[in-house]
């Protein structure tokens, strides 16, 4: 049985995908219940949607997840995917992310060592901070990692937890870097700038990009490392399979692009002729602003990965394409 916990979520959704085209639907699906209408009519409806079509035994709330845990009431769980947690890189509640994904990581690690249960766990790119040690995911960098966010500082705390007690060799946890693709319609101001801008570009030919507040980076000229959500799980689900590979990994593509490709990708995907347009960042991000992330890539390439990752146009056409046909606004 596998438990897969944010799973009405991004890629939680996208691992229940995966795993139901290969035949599996002995899953737990683990989030809130207002997930799903089965269990209400409130709650955010376009995550209900991510579930939909979707095949697993049991749905359980991520509450009565935790208590099941502590109380000892679950059996029959060999991989625990913990892809739940808060993401917003704006939220400013300290005690929140303490709570909800610093300490909710915490137990189901301890629960899944106890019981001898493959633990795979999302870390963020977002530990990196501003990139001034780099972007190895050596645990000598790990260590060091200095976020710019609250969100980004419960991920860092979790992942040095893991190393100051030597459990990087017993679990897996995956640095992502930013990933986009379908289902994350219910992010709101944490989508991807793909799923924020497609509507505008397709009706309206345009894109809105922020300005650049460093000199040696031109307006939409900022780097990340963007992709795929298929290829994020296409990771996952190899981790599930080689239980004997363990440690803390970066999942990127290796290969940072600008917001400008990006924006020419999107619009080359939907056939229009690029217009751009640069806007004030909001104060609240200036100063705490990622401007390049690249993973390093070679440890899980080392650790016998070799699955290519989707070019940065290739995804954005297979998004675009995919948005066409299903535009929740």
């Amino acid at each position: 049985m596998i438990a897969v916990t944010g799973a009405a979520g991004f890629i939680g959704s996208g691992i229940l995908a995966r795993l139901n085209e290969l035949g599996r639907e002995d899953i737990i699906a683990v989030d809130d219940y207002t997930c799903t209408k089965q269990f209400s009519d409130t709650g955010n409806n376009l995550k209900k949607i991510n579930l939909q079509n979707k095949r697993f035994a049991r749905f359980i709330d991520k509450d009565a997840f935790l208590k099941m845990i502590e109380n000892e009431s679950l059996n029959d769980i060999d991989c625990l995917v913990h892809m739940g947690a808060c993401s917003s890189t704006t939220l400013q509640d300290k005690d929140y992310f303490q709570n909800n994904n610093f300490i909710y990581s915490q137990k189901l690690a301890e629960w899944a060592l106890k019981h001898n249960v493959r633990y795979i766990y999302a870390s963020s790119a977002a530990t990196y901070g501003d990139g001034a040690i780099g972007y190895k995911d050596d645990n000598d960098s790990v260590e060091k990692c200095k976020p710019l966010n609250m969100y980004g500082q419960s991920k860092q705390d979790f992942d040095a937890w893991v190393l100051a007690n030597g459990l990087e060799e017993k679990m897996v946890g995956l640095k992502f870097f930013n990933v986009f693709g379908p289902n994350e319609y219910h992010k709101e101001d944490m989508r991807s700038v793909v799923a924020k801008s497609y509507k505008t570009v397709v009706e309206e030919g345009k894109i809105a990009l922020f300005k650049s507040y460093k000199s040696e980076y031109g307006d939409g000229e900022q780097k990340r490392d963007f992709v795929y959500v298929k290829d994020v799980v296409e990771v996952i689900l190899w981790f599930m399979g080689q239980k004997d590979v363990n440690g803390i990994f970066n999942v990127g593509t290796g290969k940072a692009r600008t917001w400008n490709d990006l924006a020419h990708a999107l619009f080359a995907a939907v056939g229009q002729e690029p217009h751009i347009e640069y806007i004030e960042m909001p104060d609240i991000l200036q100063d705490k602003y990622q401007y390049f992330t690249e993973a390093d890539m070679s440890k899980l390439f080392a650790a016998g990965y070799d699955k290519p990752f989707r070019s940065l146009e290739d995804s954005v056409k297979d998004y675009s394409d995919y948005l066409k046909d299903n535009s929740y606004w």
